[in-house]
Order: structure tokens, then C-alpha cells, then sequence
């Protein structure tokens, strides 16, 4: 046997070090000789200091001997490669012998309740939780959850109807906190017995909503995947939720969409599954649902879709009425565009309507519920009857409801939906001045009862009709609207997109869009760098012929998709010939804008379209033909108004509203909260409003004038003569009016725009006719007592550009200036052939304006601003025949004309080429 297993001899002395000491040996683990001990010689066997220990006189210092003995070897590992560990120190084993004891070490010791870190483990395993912990800790997790449920199902009481049925009125405000209307809060609703719901709605609504209805226990966990299926297929969908959580959800007084109020519907539909009976589930369902048009329950909703009692409907019109528990805004034939005007029309909600209607029908032959044979007699769709509409809402106030209503919906956070303002209880707070509304409404009928006379003339003066909005332009609020003459009688919003297309009103936009981006060079790519375009001034000179050939910005014959040219016409078929773009505005010629747009790119006015605060949607026509930008889009009168209420604010854009605050039974749920952003600079923003007062002054839109005070604005007439606009502000207001022909007849779902030529007595509408009026004296009333405030004065916008084929003036070797432009657009004189310039241009010659050779001309005939010599623009120095300003004799004038440097005024460069490359 090795010596190193020898029974140690047993030690000589007595008390507890000795019996700790002989612990120590009987596990193995040797004592290691203090360093002090001197009674061993480093010659000694190990074996022999293995077996002997030193004497201790007491047992209190035996006690500190072994105390320092443990701390050594727990710091100093030992000799042999211990781990070491004295009785406070735990560590693990060394490579060549045991570790000292401790209480969290690897060695002999008491567990604990929860062991973690593991008792007896090492290295990672240490901190890897055994089985028997993690069993323990979910079955005391689930413990505690069952706790709780078992709690909340024991406070949680199943829903009243009654309590639910107790709606309250909706209380519209005007903008100065005076009541518009009360309501929205006579729920239209009536109890019936489970007896009185007849077999047929029962049955639609199981198999459209819940087939488990009978057997499940008020959740169905196959109904919900199985719905989840359908969805990701594309198939009809069953909802998810079954009969019981619906009437659960529908019962619940508060529609937050909040984590408690789930946990309690989840709790409730399990009180209700287990103690009510699945005939007062579906009789409280039935009772309590929405099927729009503000009823709620099946016999209100029997009688507003059918006029008859519940117990008289048949199997077809009872599938019908459960297609509407789906969601009546998107299954109503009659369309709920106040909630979505895009996609819950008449047409849309018609379509998803039968579709489902069928589906329903189908799904009781397949569950056993109907007979084919009954099946077959249901082939035609039950038309529901129109919509009615609540007296209170006659005149404008309708449509101010509408309005506002939409907005609120569209715009809050707190998951408010059409059903919950139905039951009511809601302030709402508008925008809307009531003086203002007035006044609007006055004007347009002051127009009706002038000018349209429908029995005298019924083949021109029928189914007119007027919109208009008036927006505070520096809020962004929505002051006035005139939505139609009665909101009763005629259900479309006016002052709503309504398709009347806005025409020559798009033209800023186009001008803008060249201000802000420029036109591109003809040698570039379709997308050009802000230093490879020109920024285009209102004075540059553009073709304003009629049947002109739009061409690209390159220049070349624009084509459309079947090799058509386009030929731009006038309004009239008038010839304007070479004219400055601010005079085109003017006059409203078509030509120079369409042409504009195609250099600068359509797709870049589109952008300033909506950055001026219109949307961009089914209402924004193709922007990728060149009639873009004349006005093909039809965008509402509210949004017309508050895009050039842009203009009025120096190019700081606001979007309108028409709701400041909405409360639920005295809490408030809504703000609005102003949000700004800049649109274009002021630059081009007050550049657009000094082109547009003009035509208000000397141009198309002179009825608009409004006496003592400055205004600016816009006409705008379309193809066809099937719209006409007038869109104008002042620095305080901007409104916009519209005026169209449209069949009235919303059950026609083919409706057309009709022309208008003859309307009124009039041979043709145009913008500065009945729309301009009442835009005219609507304005006065409305700022009547307002302070006049003069338009910011527009600082040099950019370079003058000459396009569309327009020549600009070239320099002669004569000193007889050559002729220009007349400024008469009636007696446009042609052009004389220009120079090309060479590749190094000299003094005398004037370059194209994408020339990369062309070096300022400091002197020379036909010089720019600043420069000298002969026909010397604005400012220019001595020399022969100079322009205004400028020294010598026989003095030229501004306009750049006959005697005078073309174009100096206000340092303008002269004689600058065209965007085609014809340099001066």
C-alpha cells in the first residue's frame, strides 16, 4: 500500500481543533504545516509530515492556527495546485488536489431552498438552472396567473344592453363656442325577444360570423386560426371573434383600445360562454349591434333598410343584414363617403355588398341550414331603400357635420370609430364661423336666383351646382364652405372632390414649380442638378400660338403612347405669339404654361402641387402627359384654397382643418395641434402672388377686384366647358368656388360632367363669370372690417428664359435696333434669325444660357445690365441708344423694346437665348 494511503495516526491532543483536525484527515484532505513550523526539516518524506501535527498549547490557539491555515490555502492554492478556499472562501478544485472547504464551494456544505447557482456544479453549469427549478418557477408563475383570472372572473358582471342603449346627443360648436346642433344621440333601437328574431337571421349570422356558435364556450380558437387562413389565401373571411366576444364587445360602454379593456373582455366572454345561454347571447347580440345609418339592433335595422318589422324579412334580405355587421360603412350600398371617400363609394360598397350577400346564402346550403331548393329562389340582390336624411341637418349644417366629422375620425388617436360616435356623447368643437357660412351661402344664392332658371331654360341651366371653402390663411382653419343647396336633398358635398376638374387654376403651380426647380438644359439627363437648370423669372418670353407643338425639354416633337402629337389650344383659339409669362398668366393662355411645364418636368410641378398643400391621390390626374399642367386634376374647393393660401403666407404651407377639440362626456380625446412647414421660399411664393394680382387687376380676373384692398387670384375654365373656378386671397383669407353640371341623380353610378355652354344665359362659363362673382361678394362681406394689408413686395425671381420656340432678340451689325416682340399679343412680330455664337464668343456677341463658354460681356451692342456700349441694358454706361436708366442719348425704355437693351430693366441681362440654344 502507498504511503500516501496510510490511516494517519490520530492526534495526541484533546478539544475541538484536535476533532477539527481529524475531519480534515478522514476526507482526505491533508493538512498543510504552518509556516511557522519549524518542527519538520525540508528532508523529511512527505509521508512523514503528511502524518504528524504540530501541539498546540490551548484550544483558542489551535482555533487561530487553524484559521490562518485555512485563509493560506484558499489564497495560496497550495503547493500540490489546490483551489483552495478557507471557511469563507468557496473555489473548486485545483489541477493536482481538492479545494478548500467554504460555504459556496464544490465541497461539503447545506443546500439551499433555491439553488441557484447550483450547489456541487462548475464553469457554466454553475449558472444553467436544473430542471426541478424551472418546473418549480412555471408552476408557481401559472399558480399566480390562475390566482389572478380566477379574481378577475370573479368582479367581472356580464354586459347590459340596457345601460348601452343610453346614448347621448353629439353637440356640434361654432368656432365661437356657440351650439351649432345637437346630434347623433336618438339611438334608433328596439329590444326583441329571442322568439321575434326570425330563424333566417339566425341562421345568416352563424354562418357568416360563428358556425362554433352552438358548441363552443364563448371562444373558439379554430375560428380565429381559420380566419387567420382565409386572410392569408385571399379568401372570404368568417370572423375570428365569435358571437359571444362581439356581443361583449358591442355591450361595453368604453371603446378604448387600451390592454385592460381587452383583459376584461376576455374575462367577460368567459363569464358569458359559462353561465348565460346561447339564446340570450343571441338575443343580446342581435339587439345590440350597429347596422348603420344610426341603427342599432335588428328591428331598427329592419325598419331603416326595409321598412318592415324584423319577424317579415325573408331569408335574402336577412343575409343582407348580417353582411352589414361586417362593417356598415364599407357593405351600405348607399356608400358612406363621409367615412371614406375613396374607397366606401356606392359603387365599391354595392359590389363588396352582393359579393358577401351571396357568400352568406351559399354557406347556409353548405352548413345544413338552408335547402338548395330555397337557395335558388334568391338570386336577385335586395336593394335596401336610400338613406334618409335628419331634418336638423338641412341648409349647409349637414355638410358642416359631414365635414367635421371626418375629420375627427380621420384624425384622432384614441381609436374612435363611426359606431361609437353614433351612441354619442361627444363635443365637438369646428372651425366654422357661422356669419361666414352666411355670407358664403348668400352669395351663391343670389346667382341661383339671378341667373339659372331650370324651368325656362331646362337643357342648360339643370343640375348646376356650386361648391366653395374659405380658409384662414394663415391657420390653415376652415372658416366657411358651401357644400350645396340643402344637405337633405342633395347628399354630395360640394366644397368636397367632387371630380369637377380645377383647369387654368393649376397654372401657379407650374410657375412655381420653375421658380423653385428651373428649366432644364436641352443637352442633360431627364433629372437635372439644381447647377445644370436655369431658375425661370414671370418675364421670361414663351409661344403663346395656339395649335402649338409641345415638345420635350430636349426640344424634340413630344408623342404619345400611339405617335400623336400635341397641339396646345387657346381658350377662343387666340393666337398670343411671343409673350412674357406674367402676361400669360394674365390672359390665361394656355400654350406658354404647358410648354413651361415640359422644360421645368411635370412631375416637379406635381411636387410643388402638393407641397403647396394638395394630396396626392385618385383626385391627381396623370402627371406624365403635358396637359398636367393646365389642369386636368381635380382636387376639392378645401384643398384649393388652403394650396393658395401657401402663396399668401410667403410659401409657409399650414393644412386645413376644421375640428380644435373634440370631448367624450366632458374628457377631452382630440387637439389639434398646428403643424407648419415650409413649402417654397418667400421669393417664389411672393413672385406667384404679384403675378396673380395682376390678373386680378388687369386680367381675367378683374369681377374678383375688391374695392380699397389688394387681391390676388386665379380663373380657371376646362375643356368642354364642364367647370369653371375662381381661386383668390388677401393676406388674411384665401377662397376657393367652383361651378359644374353633374346628374344629381346619385343612384346613377355613370354620372357625367355636363357642359355648360348656354348655362345662365351666358354663351360660355368662364372662371371671371358666376364664380367670380360670388367669390367677389363673398370677399367684400367677409373682410369687411378687416385692416387692408398691402402683399410683401417680390424681390428678383431668377433669369428671363425664351421657350416654347420663342427667338429671343439678336445683336446686327447695323446700329438700327432690330425689332422685338410687340407687346400687343394681337400682332405678335416675328423674330429676326439669330446669330449662333462661336465657340469663344467676343464682346460683341451675346450667348445662349447653357453656353459653359460664355463669359459676362462687359461691353458691346446688345449688353446685359451694368454693361456699356450700344443698346446697353438697365443701368448700363454711356453709349448711343441705351436702355432705361442708362447715359447718352435717345433713352430706351424697360420693356427692352425698340431704342433699348432688351429685357435691361432691373439689371437684367439682355438679349439672353433661348432654352432651345437660339442665342442672342
Amino acid at each position: 500500500m502507498s504511503e500516501h494511503r496510510r490511516k494517519t495516526p490520530q492526534p495526541q491532543g484533546g478539544g475541538r481543533a484536535a476533532a477539527r483536525r481529524a475531519a480534515q484527515q478522514s476526507t482526505g484532505r491533508r493538512a498543510v504545516p504552518s509556516r511557522r513550523d519549524t518542527s519538520s526539516s525540508p528532508s523529511e518524506s512527505p509521508s512523514e509530515s503528511y502524518g504528524e501535527q504540530p501541539q498546540y498549547g490551548s484550544r483558542a490557539e489551535a482555533r487561530r492556527a487553524a484559521q490562518k491555515g485555512g485563509r493560506r490555502r484558499g489564497a495560496d492554492a497550495g503547493g500540490h495546485g489546490a483551489g483552495g478556499g478557507g471557511r469563507r472562501r468557496g473555489g473548486g478544485g485545483g489541477s493536482d488536489g481538492p479545494g478548500g472547504q467554504g460555504r459556496d464551494s464544490g465541497g461539503p456544505g447545506k443546500k439551499r431552498m433555491i439553488d441557484y447557482p447550483r450547489y456541487g456544479k462548475y464553469g457554466f453549469r454553475r449558472w444553467v438552472p436544473s430542471w426541478k427549478l424551472v418546473s418549480g418557477l412555471c408552476l408557481g408563475f401559472l399558480g399566480v396567473l390562475m390566482g389572478i383570472g380566477g379574481i378577475a372572473y370573479a368582479l367581472v358582471v356580464p354586459p347590459d344592453i340596457n345601460k348601452a342603449a343610453k346614448a347621448q346627443n353629439n353637440v356640434y360648436y361654432w368656432a365661437d363656442g356657440s351650439q351649432m346642433v345637437a346630434t347623433g344621440g336618438a339611438v334608433n333601437r328596439q329590444e326583441l325577444n329571442y322568439e321575434q328574431i326570425p330563424v333566417e337571421m339566425r341562421n345568416a349570422v352563424i354562418s357568416a360570423e360563428n358556425k362554433s356558435f352552438n358548441s363552443d364556450r364563448g371562444i373558439d380558437p379554430v375560428g380565429i386560426g381559420r380566419a387567420f387562413f382565409n386572410m392569408a389565401t385571399g379568401g372570404e373571411t368568417q370572423g375570428g371573434s365569435t358571437i359571444t366576444q362581439q356581443y361583449v364587445k358591442n355591450s361595453m360602454l368604453s371603446q378604448d383600445q387600451t390592454l385592460k379593456r381587452k383583459f376584461q373582455e376576455l374575462f367577460i366572454t368567459l363569464k358569458v360562454g359559462g353561465e348565460m345561454k346561447k339564446e340570450e347571447v343571441m338575443e343580446g347580440y342581435l339587439n345590440v349591434s350597429y347596422y348603420g345609418r344610426g341603427a342599432s339592433g335588428l328591428q331598427a335595422a329592419a325598419r331603416t333598410y326595409y321598412n318592415k318589422d324584423a319577424d317579415e324579412l325573408n331569408a335574402s334580405e336577412c343575409a343582407f343584414l348580417a353582411t352589414l355587421l361586417k362593417g356598415a360603412s364599407y357593405y351600405d350600398p348607399a356608400g358612406a363617403t363621409d367615412i371614406d371617400k375613396t374607397n366606401a363609394t356606392p359603387e365599391k360598397n354595392t359590389k363588396r355588398a352582393k359579393e358577401r350577400w351571396e357568400w352568406i346564402l351559399d354557406e347556409q346550403v353548405k352548413d345544413g341550414r338552408m335547402t338548395q331548393a330555397d337557395r335558388a329562389k334568391y338570386t336577385k340582390f335586395p336593394d335596401p331603400l336610400p338613406p334618409k336624411k335628419d331634418a336638423k341637418l338641412g341648409g349647409q349644417t349637414g355638410y358642416l357635420v359631414e365635414l367635421s366629422k371626418k375629420y375627427f375620425l380621420a384624425n384622432n388617436d384614441k381609436g374612435i370609430t363611426a359606431k361609437d360616435l353614433e351612441l354619442g356623447g361627444f363635443e365637438i368643437h369646428t372651425t366654422f364661423q357661422k356669419k361666414r357660412v352666411e355670407q358664403l351661402e348668400a352669395a351663391v344664392k343670389k346667382v341661383y336666383k339671378a341667373k339659372i332658371r331650370p324651368k325656362e331654360r331646362p337643357k342648360t341651366d339643370t343640375h348646376v351646382e356650386f361648391g366653395g371653402a374659405s380658409v384662414d390663411a394663415k391657420t390653415g382653419a376652415i372658416i366657411a364652405t358651401y357644400g350645396g343647396q340643402d344637405a337633405t336633398t342633395h347628399f354630395t358635398n360640394n366644397a368636397d372632390a367632387t371630380g369637377a376638374q380645377v383647369g387654368s387654376t393649376w397654372k401657379p403651380f407650374v410657375l412655381a414649380a420653375a421658380m423653385q426647380y428651373g428649366v432644364r438644359d436641352p443637352s442633360g439627363p431627364p433629372e437635372q442638378s439644381e447647377s445644370q437648370r436655369t431658375q425661370v423669372s414671370p418675364k421670361s418670353i414663351y409661344n403663346g400660338d395656339d395649335g402649338l407643338r409641345i415638345r420635350d425639354y430636349t426640344g424634340k416633337i413630344w408623342l404619345n403612347e400611339d405617335d400623336e402629337e400635341w397641339r396646345q389650344t387657346n381658350d377662343g383659339n387666340y393666337d398670343y405669339g411671343e409673350i412674357d409669362l406674367r402676361t400669360a398668366m394674365e390672359k390665361s393662355a394656355n400654350s406658354p404654361f404647358v410648354q413651361l411645364g415640359m422644360d421645368v418636368g411635370t412631375d416637379k410641378v406635381k411636387d410643388v402641387a402638393v407641397a403647396s398643400g394638395l394630396k396626392d391621390d385618385t383626385f391627381m390626374a396623370d402627371a406624365t402627359v403635358p396637359s398636367f399642367s393646365i389642369g386636368t386634376s381635380s382636387p376639392s374647393a378645401i384643398r384649393m384654397a388652403g394650396s393658395y393660401a401657401t402663396f399668401a403666407t410667403s410659401g409657409q404651407q399650414n393644412d386645413t382643418y376644421s375640428v380644435t377639440e373634440v370631448k367624450e362626456r366632458g374628457v377631452p380625446v382630440f387637439q389639434h395641434k398646428k403643424k407648419s412647414k415650409r413649402a417654397f421660399s418667400p421669393m417664389i411664393a411672393d413672385n406667384v402672388t404679384d403675378v396673380l394680382k395682376n390678373v386680378v387687376e388687369n386680367g381675367t380676373g378683374e369681377p374678383a377686384k375688391l374695392e380699397g384692398r389688394q387681391a390676388a387670384g386665379k380663373t380657371g375654365t376646362t375643356d368642354g366647358n364642364r367647370s369653371a373656378w375662381f381661386v383668390g386671397y388677401t393676406p388674411q383669407i384665401s377662397t376657393a368656388i367652383s361651378m359644374f353640371r353633374l346628374d344629381d341623380d346619385e343612384t346613377n353610378k355613370t354620372r357625367k360632367f355636363e357642359e355648360m355652354f348656354g348655362t345662365g344665359g351666358e354663351e360660355k362659363i368662364h372662371g371671371n363669370s358666376f364664380p367670380a362673382s360670388i367669390w367677389h361678394d363673398y370677399m367684400t362681406g367677409a373682410m369687411k372690417g378687416k385692416k387692408a394689408i398691402a402683399f410683401p413686395k417680390p424681390q428678383d425671381p431668377g433669369d428671363v428664359v425664351w421657350g416654347g420656340g420663342a427667338v429671343s432678340p439678336s445683336p446686327t451689325p447695323s446700329p438700327t435696333p432690330s425689332e422685338t416682340p410687340s407687346d400687343d399679343p394681337t400682332t405678335p412680330t416675328p423674330s429676326p434669325t439669330p446669330t449662333t455664337p462661336s465657340p469663344t464668343p467676343t464682346p460683341t456677341e451675346t450667348c445662349g444660357i447653357f453656353d459653359p463658354n460664355c463669359e459676362e460681356a462687359n461691353g458691346g451692342a446688345n449688353a446685359g445690365a451694368d454693361g456699356g456700349g450700344e443698346n446697353a441694358g438697365a443701368d448700363g454706361g454711356g453709349g448711343d441708344n441705351t436702355g432705361a436708366d442708362g447715359g447718352g442719348d435717345n433713352t430706351g425704355t424697360t420693356d427692352g423694346t425698340d431704342n433699348g437693351g432688351a429685357q435691361g430693366a432691373n439689371g437684367n441681362p439682355g438679349g439672353t437665348g433661348s432654352i432651345w440654344g437660339n442665342s442672342g
